[in-house]
């Protein structure tokens, strides 16, 4: 595994002491981790379901399917069989092992990415290419696409028709295209669709697949909870390796995730907090000179004031705020940098005070 890049958050350590420094103490938007409580109702499903002596299933509960499947109907538009669900331990492991799972030569991802797709590619010893352009990718055979939508860290939303093209060019190829969707519910000046929807994939889930998170919609990231569904039988593949390789989520966590999938009402007062922490910090941003692009939905903006990521980086953290550098994601974020909105409603405030 010589061939991994560093970890590049270690980067940004001697920034971070920087703004730790500052008297009002550090506004940390580089991340982009939730902050908010995880909701009461998920909170009792996990603890009454923490007796659980044996072993859980690969495969999760049927509780749990069919909660994911009637979340993809109820909210997004997609019928899938509560059989071609399949629970991940966060969607980050699944990123990174489904070129392995695979067997990919050949990876595609956007030029501007988390990481996690190329090193998804270097762990299979496959060949990555960064390309927003199918065009562009010649002749050679191609394995694995992947698209993300609402997008990290630019949170721009790929348009039915832009995913429908990539669907029918991967198809044609015999390609897998993988959709990661963890933002899908956070739109906000567009409606990201999902890959699996028939205006999309003309009513035909083969070859797709979509993986959901529920880090973000419901502050689930400290309990690892995700899943994949799409076309069953990739999924049926899937579950196959994964239960060889012993990936299994606890059932305490499956009955969160099932009681959080079931229930909308948390998901939209996050969202609401979240659009009000965005209303406050982007004309705050705005007015001190960063420009915000695309940024249409998700927990992000994407920002430059027109210098060197690192330069800006630099800035901010002299008034003690801590963002991630455009490079973090590809050459082509260098002179961009992505500002998380996922801190404290107190400390957005502090973020808005100090760039005036």
């Amino acid at each position: 595994m010589n061939n991994l890049p560093d970890f590049p958050w270690d980067r940004l350590e001697p920034y971070k002491e920087r703004a730790l420094a500052h008297p009002g103490g550090i506004v940390d938007l580089s991340v982009g981790t939730p902050v908010d409580p995880v909701p009461e109702i998920v909170r009792q499903a996990l603890t009454g379901a923490a007796n659980s002596p044996g072993y859980p299933f690969t495969h999760g509960t049927k509780a749990l399917r069919e909660a994911a499947a009637g979340w993809l109907r109820r909210r997004h538009g997609v019928e899938v069989d509560q059989r071609d669900v399949l629970p991940l331990i966060g969607s980050k492991e699944f990123v990174a092992w489904l070129p392995t799972y695979l067997g990919a030569r050949r990876v595609v991802f956007p030029e501007l990415a988390y990481p996690t797709y190329d090193v998804g590619a270097r762990l299979a010893g496959a060949e990555g290419t960064a390309s927003d352009s199918t065009l562009a990718l010649g002749p050679e055979r191609v394995d694995l696409v992947w698209v993300n939508s609402p997008g990290n860290p630019t949170g721009r939303v790929l348009p039915a028709e832009h995913l429908r093209k990539v669907v029918d060019w991967a198809r044609e190829r015999g390609a897998v295209v993988a959709s990661d969707e963890c933002y899908i519910e956070l739109g906000w000046e567009e409606e990201p669709i999902s890959v699996l929807h028939p205006d999309v994939c003309g009513g035909s889930h083969e070859g797709l697949l979509a993986v959901h998170s529920l880090s973000k919609r419901s502050n689930l990231a400290g309990y690892r909870a995700g899943f994949v569904t799409g076309d069953p039988a990739l999924v049926k593949r899937l579950l196959e390796i994964r239960k060889h390789a012993g990936m299994l989520m606890p059932d305490p966590v499956q009955a969160a995730m099932t009681a959080a999938l079931k229930d909308d009402a948390h998901a939209d007062a996050q969202r609401e907090r979240y659009a009000a922490r965005r209303a406050l910090l982007r004309p705050a941003l705005e007015k001190a000179g960063w420009q915000i692009d695309h940024s249409t939905a998700g927990l992000y903006f994407w920002a430059s004031n027109g210098q060197n990521a690192w330069d800006q980086v630099r800035k901010l953290s002299e008034i003690g705020i801590l963002v991630a550098p455009g490079e973090f994601y590809g050459s082509a974020g260098e002179r961009h940098i992505r500002i998380a909105v996922t801190a404290t409603d107190e400390r957005i405030s502090a973020a808005v005070r100090r760039l005036q």
